[in-house]
Order: C-alpha cells, then sequence, then structure tokens
C-alpha cells in the first residue's frame, strides 16, 4: 500500500476540518488570538487580504451612489432602548462602559468617575446613525440619504474563532433613509445584489440568496435578506445580510420629515453589511490541505517572483532579471488593475521560500535563475494546481499572458466551488432523509456530512424549532428566486409554499 501523501497542513480537512482550519490561518500567518480574550491580531498578509476586499467594495458601493462617513464607537444606553426588539436582539452581547477614570487604590488601578449613562460598545450603529439622521433630514428634499461607514463593532463572544466569530470584528455597515417603502425595498434588494456580484466575481464563491425567517431576522427589521455559501465542511456561512427596517427605527430615534403633500412622514430605514468574516468563508471554501487559497482578484500579492540565488557569483545577474520582469508585470493589467507583484529576496532555500509563499496561497509562483535567464524562460507553478507542476513559458509568453491566466485561475476556482455545493444540495422530502442527510455516518470524520437541503417547510416557528433543536439544524434562506414549487412539510405533514435551504452553520 502506498503511503498517504505529506500535506504542508496537519490535520488534513478530512482528519480535522475545525483544526485544519486554524492550521491554515497561522501557516499563511494571516492573524493570531491577541491578549485579549475573544479579539485577534490581524497580521499584514491577512489585513492585505481585507485592504482588497474592502477597496472593491467601496468602489461598488460609491458606484450605486452611497458615500461614506464616520460615527461614534459609543452609543448610549438609553439609544438602544428605544427599539425594545433590537436591544433584546443585542442585550447578551454588549460590552459596557460605566467608568470614565482609573484612580490608584491599594497599588492597583480601580475604575473611578461613573458615567451618569451606561455608554455601549457599538455591536451595530442603527441607533446612533438615526439620531443623526433626525437632526439631518427635515423634508423629502433632503432624501434618500445613502451613507456607508467602515468600522469595528464589538458582540461579546464566549466561543470565539478567528475571523469567523471573534469579539472584536471589522465591517462595513450601510444605512440609508428613503421618502417611501417602495424605495427602501429597492435598495435593500439592490444592496444584497451587490454582495452577491462581490462573493461571485470577486471572491469566487457560489451564493444562494434569500430571506431570513422571522426567528432568523435581524433583531427590529422588517425583513432580512442574506447571501449564503458552503464551504468544504458542507456547512453554510452567512456571508452577508441586507435588511429592510421599515419605520421602526425612524420612530424610534424620530426621523421625520415634511412629505410632499405637506404632512409628517417617519422615512423609510434600511441597513446592510459584511465584514472580516468573508475571510473566514474564503479560507474554508477554497483552501486546502497545502494551505491558503485565495482567489487572484483579493490576493495582496497576486505574483510572487522567487530567483534563484543559490550561487553568489550570479546573484547580482538574478536579482536585476527578477527586477526587470516584476516592472514587465507590473505593467500588465489583471481585472482591470496592475498586476500585483512581489519579490522574494531573502537569503533563503528555494524550497523554504516556495512552501511559504503555497501556504500563503499566492496564485502564481515563478522562479527565475541563471539558466532560465539564458534560456529567456521561467518557471511557473499555478496554486489552484500540484505542488509540483509547472510549466516553462518564454518570459514574454509569460508576461503576455499573466492577465488572462490570473482570470482563468479565478474562473477556475468558481467553477470548482460551485460544483461542490451543487454535489452536496439535494431536495429532500421525507423526514427519514432530511435526518440521514445530516447526521455523520462515521464517527471518525464528524464533521464531513450534510450539506444543503432544499425541503419544504410549513413555514411556522415551531417546526423550525424543532428542527434546530434535534439536530443543529437551521434554514439559511428562504430563496427568492420566483422558482416556488409548492409542496408538503415532511416534518409536520402542513402545506408549504416552495422549499428552504436548510443547513448546518457557523
Amino acid at each position: 500500500m502506498n503511503a498517504p501523501a505529506k500535506t504542508a497542513i496537519s490535520p488534513t480537512r478530512v482528519e480535522n476540518f475545525p483544526e485544519w482550519y486554524q492550521q491554515v490561518i497561522k501557516a499563511a500567518d494571516l492573524a493570531e488570538n491577541s491578549d485579549v480574550r475573544g479579539c485577534m491580531i490581524i497580521k499584514p498578509w491577512g489585513w492585505g487580504i481585507w485592504e482588497n476586499m474592502q477597496r472593491q467594495l467601496d468602489a461598488m458601493f460609491k458606484a450605486t451612489g452611497h458615500v461614506n462617513a464616520y460615527f461614534p464607537l459609543f452609543i448610549p444606553l438609553s439609544f438602544l432602548e428605544k427599539e425594545a426588539e433590537h436591544v433584546e436582539g443585542f442585550a447578551k452581547e454588549c460590552a459596557v462602559v460605566t467608568h470614565h477614570r482609573l484612580e490608584e487604590k491599594d497599588g492597583k488601578l480601580v475604575p473611578a468617575g461613573e458615567l451618569n449613562e451606561p455608554l455601549i460598545v457599538r455591536p451595530t450603529s442603527e441607533t446612533i446613525i438615526g439620531a443623526a439622521y433626525a437632526r439631518w433630514v427635515q423634508s423629502y428634499r433632503d432624501l434618500p440619504l445613502l451613507i456607508n461607514q467602515w468600522a469595528n463593532v464589538v458582540r461579546w463572544e464566549m466561543r470565539p474563532r478567528l475571523f469567523l466569530r471573534t469579539a472584536e470584528f471589522l465591517w462595513q455597515e450601510g444605512h440609508t433613509a428613503h421618502e417611501t417603502m417602495e424605495e427602501a425595498v429597492a435598495e435593500t434588494d439592490k444592496m444584497l445584489g451587490v454582495y452577491e456580484k462581490f462573493a461571485r466575481e470577486h471572491l469566487a464563491l457560489p451564493v444562494f440568496t434569500g430571506e431570513k425567517s422571522e426567528s432568523e431576522r435581524f433583531p427590529g427589521a422588517v425583513s432580512t435578506l442574506c447571501i449564503e455559501a458552503m464551504v468544504q465542511d458542507r456547512k453554510a456561512i452567512q456571508a452577508g445580510t441586507s435588511h429592510f427596517l421599515g419605520q421602526n427605527f425612524s420612530r424610534a430615534a424620530g426621523i421625520e420629515f415634511a412629505a410632499r403633500d405637506g404632512s409628517q412622514q417617519f422615512a423609510w430605514t434600511t441597513s446592510w453589511g459584511v465584514s472580516t468574516r468573508l475571510i473566514g468563508t474564503l479560507i474554508m471554501a477554497h483552501s486546502d490541505d497545502d494551505g491558503l487559497v485565495l482567489p487572484p482578484r483579493v490576493a495582496p500579492a497576486q505574483i510572487v517572483i522567487l530567483p534563484v540565488l543559490a550561487k553568489e557569483e550570479s546573484r547580482a545577474a538574478v536579482l536585476e532579471a527578477a527586477e526587470k520582469l516584476a516592472a514587465q508585470l507590473r505593467a500588465q493589467t489583471a481585472f482591470g488593475e496592475p498586476i500585483r507583484v512581489e519579490i522574494d529576496r531573502r537569503d533563503a532555500g528555494g524550497g523554504v521560500k516556495n512552501w511559504e509563499w503555497i501556504k500563503k496561497g499566492v496564485p502564481l509562483r515563478v522562479e527565475i535563475g541563471p539558466r532560465d535567464i539564458e534560456k529567456g524562460c521561467v518557471a511557473v507553478s499555478r496554486r489552484d494546481r500540484g505542488p509540483k507542476e509547472k510549466e516553462f513559458p518564454s518570459i514574454g509568453e509569460f508576461v503576455s499572458g499573466a492577465g488572462p491566466l490570473l482570470g482563468s485561475i479565478q474562473a477556475g476556482l468558481l467553477e470548482r466551488a460551485t460544483k461542490f455545493r451543487d454535489e452536496h444540495t439535494r431536495k429532500i422530502d421525507s423526514a427519514e432523509e432530511f435526518r440521514a442527510f445530516f447526521t455523520a455516518k462515521n464517527a471518525s470524520q464528524p464533521e464531513i456530512h450534510g450539506g444543503f437541503a432544499l425541503s419544504h417547510w410549513d413555514g411556522t416557528r415551531e417546526t423550525e424549532e424543532k428542527i434546530k433543536d434535534e439536530l443543529k439544524v437551521t434554514i439559511r434562506c428562504v430563496p427568492r428566486d420566483g422558482d416556488a414549487e409548492p409542496g408538503i412539510c415532511p416534518f409536520s405533514g402542513r402545506p408549504s409554499a416552495r422549499r428552504v435551504v436548510f443547513a448546518k452553520s457557523y
């Protein structure tokens, strides 16, 4: 019997998916746990991924008419109390500031100067932004307000996991106010479309889109739309949400305006956001047992050049050739932008450097040494293929084809992720098959089972909670694609208007 192939990451995805995920983050040097429990340090390579996501999403927001602003980190407790359902939904996750200074007592610093009103470290900003909007909006002429902010938020997390669930995380939150319900509903749909496009075209993530059930809805919202991605242990990750808030928050905050007919009306509002959870989703969806695999559009470096510096006498000539190649590549474009290139000039072994960049997930690795210079070629390795696979194009051929090659890798990752999702998505019409689908068949691999079940649901919270309690399976979304298929709920025997997406989730 052949020995199993050695991998850079141990354990593998099949052996222990949660630990594999942590080891990919460590091997790629993306982030680490901080001295504050539940909070993370995002390291330069991880930050580079977030910077690209942020920059590209920001351009998409601005293309739809939104502008950026910034609102306070602290929210008075009384603001949250104005919207009862909202505060109930976030109460257990809130971090609270009660004092404003420290004093020394018995050799220790203790809080002093109790605040007249406690301040909440923002878990989300609907209430504090609503207070500002109430001042800014006086007439229908002041609408719509289309504002986004890039910020950090705090939601106290008892079981943290890097990027997926941390007490503090980074995100963007859009908050808009509109004259009519129709405009606000259209805004909610539009921003969900932006997220779906970004997930598919930039992150190579195929997603289901739809509406959350009432129990999964954002606290205080009339409706919540979402994108749901499948990762490689077949669980779902909620990758983005867009909320139609109706007039609930505008009534609480007093966002009132003089309408066209002279009457006073409350604005119709929305909010929408994605977070650094997208990085965790990307890792779990694309990476393999050798480390991170990055879609080229968001990779901090799309190509890394590895000069072969084995002999001191050829060192200067090889580095000069590497610099020239990098300049030629940076003059090319991929996805409408200059190609991002890095040269690894470190005095380290070629094998060591090669494996480090494999684990970091760089789409293309290019080796150039004295023999390559003589032949006028380079050795090119793609991260979406085996670590030992190489091609040897001429330098001119590689430079001119680098942009299309990166595009091919991007498209291939989406195709591969879509195939995986579709293979593990099944229509299920009986309770017995449903239970079997979500029950581990091999005790040594409890993580690898299930997927997305497209099943009927009678629309009641009672049935939804029964399934959740028994199997830890939730309704991820009620699809809005217009392809309704009436049937019978397998758990209650009652009529169902359409199939919904069930899955275990993070």
